[in-house]
Parts: C-alpha cells; structure tokens; sequence
C-alpha cells in the first residue's frame, strides 16, 4: 500500500437495535470526513437504510462486497449480514447481537489479511452477543484473543485534556480485590507508558496510580492493599525509569483538579475510572485498546436503547474515535520508522601490532586490513581501505 494514500478505517456497526448506525451516519454527513479517511462500514445495506429512513438522514453510502472494492471519496458499506435482520429500536435482542458478531468477526479476518488499517467499533450489547463464539466480556478482550498475537490489552478512555487506563476492566466488584497484584499494576503500567510514548507521542509521560480502598486505606485502617501491592508496584516502574506517583484517592483525586497535572491516570477498576472519565469527559470520550498490533477505538458509550431511533444521540464521540485512531496510526509509523533500519553498533578494536586504535562493524568483527608475515599491514591493502585509518 503507498504511503500517501487515505487510511482506511473500518467500522462495525454494532448492536443493530441502538445507536450504531445513527452516530456513523451522522459523522458522515460532513462530506469532509472523506478527505481524512476511506471509511469501510461491515454491516447490512438494509439495516442501514431502515436507520437512515427512521431517522430522516441523507447520509448517502456506496454497497460493497469486499474491502478491495471500497473507494475514497465515498462511504463503502461492506454487507456482512446477507439475511434479513429485523429491527427493533431501543430493544435487545439475539438477533441483533449476532448481526453485530458477523461485523466484528469480518472485520478481524479482513484486518488479517492486511485490507483495513484501523478499527472503530460501534457498541454491542454484551449479553445479546454472547454464543459458542463469542463468550468475552466485551471488545476488547476478544480483540485482544483474536488479533494480539499473546500481547496484552490495555483499555485507555481519553480526550483533550484526560487519559484514564483500567489495571482490570469488565470484572464484578466482589473481584477485583484478588485481582489486583503488583505484576498486574507493573505490566498495565509499562503498556500504559509506551502507549503514551508510541501512541500520543508525550515524551516523558507522568503517571497517576490511583488507591484501591477508600482515603488510600488510611493506613492500612480501610484495607493494607496500597502498602503491600500498590506502594511495592510504583517502586518498581520508578527503579525502570517510569515516572509513577500515588496511590492517591480516586474521590480527592478527580475532585480537586489533580488530574490535569498528569498525562495518564492509571485506575484499579473500571467504575473507579470510567465514573469521573464520563462525567469530565461529556460527549468527547474515546475508548482506546492499546497495547496491541492492531489500532482499534470506538465511542465511550453504549447502544443508548432508550433514545435509539429519535435522532437525538450525538455522534462527536464517534467522530472523535475516528480522529483518535487515524492519530494513533500515524503516531506509530512515525515513532517506529527511525527504528527499523538503525546505524550498525560499532565497538572500539585495538590493533595487536601497536598501531592506532581503529572502528569496525560489530557484526562479523571483521578486521579492517591483513597483516604480512612481518606483522605489517599490507600498505597496499590499508591504502584501498578506507576502514584502515
């Protein structure tokens, strides 16, 4: 593929009875989008223009067949429900969650296959997508199974001005006391400190590590997690050059500002994140997996059943994800392009017969000239060599 050519953006619609196809429509209504990106939705032509009717939108899309058929300048829907799938707005249903895993399951053989560069997910609702084949907590885990190549996932919820990882995402609460450890902190951390560095291109990022219990345990009064784990975890990124500082308390943390004074808020849990994220963030928020081969974001919202179908979802944290992953695509091609083809190490050799200490190519460690049997340099040799002097 050239390097001057549109990203292309794949898009699935997600659950069929909610928002999807409302927010993607919208955000295609401004013809400008096409001139940032060759978007593919992997969805249904008829469940698109059922949404488009219900909604009086003029959103105009191109059916295609396969991804080597879309075309820049236009909205390529990809068909990948043949069948006819009946809508039901603001309600769920197994129909329409198996519509959005056929999307979804599209998208990741296509991304395999090198015919998208990024992903944007429209919501699913994570009980009616449930089946033999699909049986994750949402998204980003079975991204991460499917495409991660054994990497491991991190969730990021950003905008402008806030970024906010999750050390465990979709877990009951009863759980996640166990689930926090020092390795599991240390390792969210490091994907969250290259992410930042590789993703969004902060040079020096500085992290936030939140506590687990309330008024950070008050000293082991309210919980001894942040003695005996969190504390412990912070030491270790500081001894490997990571800037980590906490725990500190989510309530007083968020609440008095703090937040704005660090590139990155690691979270123990997802509410404890994901609460003051939403209410900081408005309609603005990006949902963002890191840590993987593949780019892939999508609106920090759900399917909005109870206003599906009446026009009024805003699509800003649709075009908003859209934004984000061209950004972050383009971010890692110009973090990894000085690293592909590095200068060869060169190493200091000393010469036995005495003469001036000369450079060589580690590699081989090949001597820049022979030696007669005098132990002289063959002057001829030296003076065809540049390597010699």
């Amino acid at each position: 593929m050239e390097d001057n050519r549109l990203i292309r953006v794949a898009i699935t619609h997600g659950d069929t009875n909610g928002i999807g196809y409302e927010v993607i429509l919208k955000t295609f209504e401004d013809p400008a989008m096409l001139e940032l990106c060759t978007p593919i939705i992997y969805g249904s032509p008829k469940v698109a223009a059922y949404h488009r009717k219900a909604l009086n939108l003029e959103t105009n899309f191109s059916i295609i067949n396969s991804a080597e058929e879309a075309r820049d300048g236009r909205l390529n829907l990809l068909t990948t429900v043949e069948e006819e799938v009946k809508v039901e707005l603001g309600h769920p249903s197994q129909e329409a969650g198996q519509a959005a895993l056929k999307a979804l399951d599209r998208a990741v053989e296509d991304y395999r296959k090198g015919l998208f560069d990024v992903l944007v997910t429209a919501p699913i609702n994570k009980n009616t997508i449930q089946g033999e084949d699909f049986h994750f907590p949402g998204h980003t885990e079975y991204i991460e199974e499917k495409l991660g190549d054994g990497a491991k996932a991190l969730m990021i919820l950003m905008n402008d001005r806030l970024r906010v990882a999750l050390v465990t995402t979709h877990l009951p609460l009863k759980d996640v006391a166990t689930a926090i450890t020092q390795t599991r902190i240390v390792e969210k951390a490091q994907i969250f400190h290259r992410a930042l560095k590789r993703d969004l291109r902060i040079s020096n990022p500085r992290i936030a590590v939140l506590s687990l219990n309330p008024h950070a345990g008050d000293g082991g009064v309210l919980g001894s997690e942040e003695q005996d784990i969190i504390l412990p975890a912070i030491n270790e990124l500081e001894q490997q050059g990571i800037q980590a500082f906490g725990p500190y308390p989510a309530d007083g943390f968020f609440g008095s500002g703090m937040a704005d004074r660090f590139d990155g808020v690691l979270a123990m849990y997802h509410d404890q994140g994901l609460a003051p994220f939403k209410t900081l963030a408005l309609d603005s928020g990006v949902n963002f997996t890191t840590g993987l081969p593949i780019v892939r974001t999508s609106p920090d919202h759900g399917t909005a059943y109870d206003i599906a179908g009446r026009g009024k979802a805003d699509e800003n944290s649709m075009r908003q994800a859209i934004y984000t992953a061209i950004d972050v695509y383009r971010n890692r091609k110009n973090y990894d392009e000085p690293l592909k083809n590095p200068l060869p190490k060169l190493f200091h050799e000393k010469r036995e017969d005495g003469d001036k200490a000369r450079f060589t190519v580690a590699k081989g460690k090949e001597q820049a000239g022979k030696k007669d049997n005098g132990g002289r340099q063959d002057a001829a040799n030296r003076n065809n060599n540049p390597k010699a002097e």
